[in-house]
């Protein structure tokens, strides 16, 4: 069972070789040469990863890569820790993920407010403290007291990394002028990301099957947390929103400005609200199903029942990563061609087509393998694409507060669907929860073409 995972991400790791050597082909290194006083020199024949690696957003990128890699280094330990090192019973695992997603919906009601008014930077390092403090509480002790205020916190700190960071970056290049290069730098981060997970999902195993225990992956997650908030504290330039901070405009310049309330009835803002909610709410629910679904496709099969072995889920899990890494490399590529307002409608569209394949064909399990490799590389392109429309469309004087706002009905989305999937008692659960991602999915695309593309003309462009 586990050679085939193997010979599967092995020919996915030389497709991302193959791209990378195609990208780098396209783009050769430039000779060396005086540095252009400029604040953002990108050399006419260098690749968006060069170009971006070089430059003044080096600090970002850096800060960014630390962050994601804290954040993958804990995913896949936090229920073996739960369950092996601190030997809670099953019953006690819904509260505490529930608790989570529950502290990310509440907080996601006021951390872009604050973020707004107070700055940005402030925000990223006041996450860098708290996930920290959430690694160390998640290690120290059994007691659930701990454990649940490990979770508030982590649910906190969920919600700063995918709000703030985003908002600062955005406002960033607004201040430098770069608006034309945000899709560019949002593919470059989608890239790292995949990098990241990969590398923190090897280093992960290594670490644990060096030290014995399922608290190291926690520990040097804390540890990185503190060198991207000294990093961050030292390079990076504080930035508010346009209506906030110390250089406030002026009465009359803020009555221009869009009230939070009047940004979140915009029905395209509608339609990105439904549209985060329903894609990565079903990216959280893939999460927790893609385990037990192929494990059923598995067991479905004479040969698999007959051999009795467990899946490989490392390898499994690294392939996945494959995906949304080669995914990420042709990005660029793509919307260089299709408009960003299509590229998202078209991977709603095919992540509903991946869900409804694989709640109807739980019998063989290369199928529903490639099937969720598909629906990864949707993922790979979905949140550079969001990323990128967020920032065209969203007003920055209450940027962080939107974003924050959008995260309140995907975290309900999920804690309802893991209540609900939770009094299921069948070993097949996963097929209703694939089924309704698909038509909600299918929903969301209807809901964005209609509301932004047919009725608002709004199809962005790469510049």
């Amino acid at each position: 069972m586990s050679s085939i995972y193997t010979l599967n991400l092995t020919a996915l790791l030389a497709l991302n070789a193959a791209l990378f050597y195609t990208r780098q082909k396209a783009h050769p290194t430039p000779p060396t040469s005086t540095p252009s006083p400029k604040p953002n020199p990108k050399p006419q024949n260098a690749s968006p990863l060069q170009s971006l690696l070089t430059s003044p957003l080096t600090p970002f990128l850096t800060v960014y890569t630390l962050t994601m890699t804290s954040d993958w280094l804990q995913g896949p330990y936090l229920y073996p820790l739960y369950t092996s090192t601190h030997l809670l019973s099953p019953s006690s695992l819904p509260p505490l993920f529930t608790t989570g997603f529950l502290s990310g919906a509440i907080s996601g009601s006021f951390i872009g407010s604050l973020a707004d008014t107070h700055g940005r930077k402030k925000a990223c390092l006041a996450f860098c403290a708290i996930y920290a403090l959430s690694c160390l509480l998640t290690t120290i002790s059994p007691s659930l007291p701990v454990l649940f205020l490990g979770r508030i916190l982590g649910g906190l700190g969920t919600s700063l990394l995918f709000t703030v960071f985003e908002s600062f970056l955005v406002s960033d290049f607004k201040n430098r002028g770069l608006e034309g290069r945000l899709g560019e730098t949002f593919g470059v981060m989608s890239t790292l990301n995949s990098m990241v997970a990969i590398a923190s999902g090897i280093g992960g195993e290594w670490l644990v099957a060096g030290t014995g225990t399922n608290k190291a992956p926690f520990w040097l997650a804390a540890g990185v947390l503190m060198v991207a908030g000294g990093v961050m504290k030292m390079t990076w330039k504080e930035n508010y929103a346009l209506n906030g901070g110390p250089d406030k405009k002026s009465d009359e310049e803020a009555k221009e400005e869009k009230s939070l309330f009047k940004t979140l009835s915009d029905p395209k803002i509608l339609a990105l609200g439904l549209s985060t909610t329903v894609f990565e709410g079903s990216m959280y629910l893939f999460v927790f199903f893609w385990a037990p679904a192929l494990q059923s496709s598995s067991s479905s099969s004479s040969s698999s029942s007959a051999s009795g072995t467990s899946l490989p889920y490392g390898v499994i899990f690294a392939a996945f990563m494959a995906s949304t890494l080669a995914s990420s490399l042709i990005f660029g590529k793509i919307t260089e061609r299709l408009p960003f307002g299509s590229l998202l409608l078209s991977l709603l569209g095919v992540s509903s087509l991946c869900f409804f394949l694989a709640a109807s064909n739980t019998s063989s399990s290369q199928f529903t393998f490639w099937v969720f490799c598909l629906f990864e590389a949707c993922v790979g392109m979905y949140f550079p694409t969001m990323g990128f429309l967020k920032g065209k469309l969203i007003d920055d004087g209450v940027r962080s507060q939107v974003y924050g706002f959008l995260r309140i009905p995907l975290n309900v989305f999920v804690v309802v669907a893991l209540l609900v999937t939770g009094r299921m008692e069948s070993d097949k659960a996963f097929v209703g929860v694939f089924r309704v991602c698909s038509g909600l999915l299918l929903l969301a695309a209807g809901g964005f073409w209609g509301l932004v593309v047919r009725k608002s003309g709004v199809d962005v462009q790469v510049e």
